[in-house]
């Protein structure tokens, strides 16, 4: 019969380190829930708690974080016809950061938009060198994920 060797407790302490480490430097949870979530629920809060998600993303260059936030829309750009047809436009944040926002036309109705219009979104953040992109500000169709939305003018998009 085989005996089995035990793992040394220095084996077993590094395998728990490293998988808090990973929890905690590369964010698995923000993928699955909001990074602007807030507790008593104060949409102004949770935008402003968005947009540092989006800066903190765009810093450490992650992706799959879901956002809330508010921005004026600096200009509208033609649609993307490939696939999927997506409504695209430049959001400017109150910090002055700017992401590409890509909301699913196929899926929910187009927004009318205009440069220097307010707008508060929902959706998933997407880091590239230009600042980002923000897609899914739409519902999911198979239910999957939290559905994604953008305000403006007192109506919502989804």
């Amino acid at each position: 019969m085989r005996r089995r060797r035990k793992l040394p407790g220095w084996v077993i302490v590094l395998i728990i380190v490293g998988w808090f480490g990973y929890q905690f430097f590369l964010g698995e949870d923000q993928a699955q829930t909001p990074a602007s979530t807030t507790t008593n629920g104060n949409t102004s809060t949770a935008i402003a708690g968005g947009e540092r998600a989006v800066l903190d993303a765009f810093a450490d260059r992650r992706s799959e974080v879901v956002v809330e936030v508010a921005g004026t829309v600096d200009r509208t750009l033609s649609d993307d016809n490939e696939g999927s047809r997506h409504q695209r436009f430049i959001l400017k944040l109150p910090a002055g950061h700017t992401v590409l926002v890509s909301h699913n036309i196929d899926l929910a109705q187009r927004v009318p938009l205009g440069r220097g219009d307010l707008v508060q979104l929902r959706g998933q953040y997407e880091w590239n060198e230009q600042g980002g992109v923000i897609h899914w500000t739409h519902h999911d169709p198979r239910g999957r994920r939290p559905g994604g939305w953008i305000r403006h003018n007192g109506q919502e998009y989804r």
